[in-house]
């Protein structure tokens, strides 16, 4: 037993020593190590303000073409579209937002038919010369309407596709808003969870159910959110939403049971909806099987026939 011991005490004390002698020798220098880390931050700031400059200059070039298509603008005295309210809707329904997105469709709107009548121009002088002058006197007055119609159409295209993703999303997300309001969440935090649950699926409603739950929180007047939600998306079952939860706000109305009747007229639209299309397939197949399936089915049926008869003939 002495001698157990004896072996254990030797073996802490040399343990002891060996954590004595190399203990000076991995300890770090915690000054080095401070010097190290701010040589390292300032390479991060340096390479961050590089890349700042870079970025300067890069939007150095769209400033000068805003420049350009401002003077365009205000040489054409064309301020008045530029500030017309029913033009920022439109755009804002489209998902153009930005504050430079007035200018590009306004100087689009000019500058595209000078663009495509000079490309006619130059069509009906080398490629098609030899068309008559009222021929090519057509092909620039085509240029020119397309050139003109060009931006509306894109315009309204991207009003289309928006307004067809929120809506196809709108009912599924009102199932989700009702599922946090009923779990005890408010309607912000809501709005919340859906941005989050819907990201991936549906960015464009994402996005106005995002930059409503930001104006609910900065806005002095909830109202003016829920308006704001209803214009930028241009739809009939949000703008229903808005006013549904503007009625429960002022009435003291359950937000859940509101959401809850909202979120049963949204479903049964929807099936509505795909009951109307599943009608209306027979009619819509009908010229595609004349055309298309019977000759095949005719030639089928008589090729063999035909075959045969053309035998016994020979």
């Amino acid at each position: 037993m002495l001698t157990t011991l004896i072996m254990i005490c030797a073996a802490v004390v040399a343990f002891v020593s060996i954590v004595a002698v190399s203990l000076p020798l991995i300890a770090r220098d915690r000054l080095t190590s401070r010097m190290k880390a701010v040589a390292a931050r300032r390479q991060e700031l340096s390479a961050i303000q590089r890349a700042n400059l870079q970025t300067g200059r890069r939007k150095n070039a769209p400033r000068r073409r805003q420049a350009l298509m401002r003077a365009v603008v205000d040489r054409l005295k064309l301020q008045d579209m530029l500030e017309a309210k029913e033009l920022k809707a439109k755009l804002a329904q489209a998902g153009w937002r930005g504050q430079s997105a007035p200018l590009t469709f306004i100087f689009a709107r000019v500058a595209l038919p000078v663009v495509l009548l000079a490309l006619g121009l130059v069509y009906a002088t080398t490629v098609f010369a030899d068309l008559p002058l009222t021929n090519r006197a057509f092909i620039l007055v085509g240029a020119m309407a397309a050139g003109a119609y060009l931006p509306h159409l894109m315009l309204t295209n991207a009003i289309q596709k928006r307004q067809f993703s929120v809506a196809r999303a709108f009912p599924d997300a009102l199932d989700l808003m009702v599922i946090c309001v009923d779990a005890g969440l408010s309607v912000e935090a809501s709005l919340g969870r859906v941005v989050d649950e819907m990201g991936e699926t549906s960015p464009e409603l994402a996005e106005e159910f995002g930059l409503t739950a930001a104006e609910l929180a900065f806005l002095g007047d909830r109202r003016h959110a829920w308006e704001n939600l209803a214009d930028r998306t241009g739809l009939a079952q949000v703008r229903s939403l808005s006013t549904t939860l503007l009625q429960s706000e002022k009435y003291g109305t359950p937000v859940s049971q509101a959401l809850k009747v909202l979120a049963q007229e949204n479903r049964e639209s929807r099936m509505s909806e795909a009951e109307k299309k599943a009608a209306a397939l027979p009619a819509k197949l009908t010229v595609p099987m004349i055309v298309f399936f019977l000759p095949v089915l005719f030639l089928v049926i008589a090729g063999p026939a035909a075959i045969q008869v053309s035998g016994v003939m020979k």
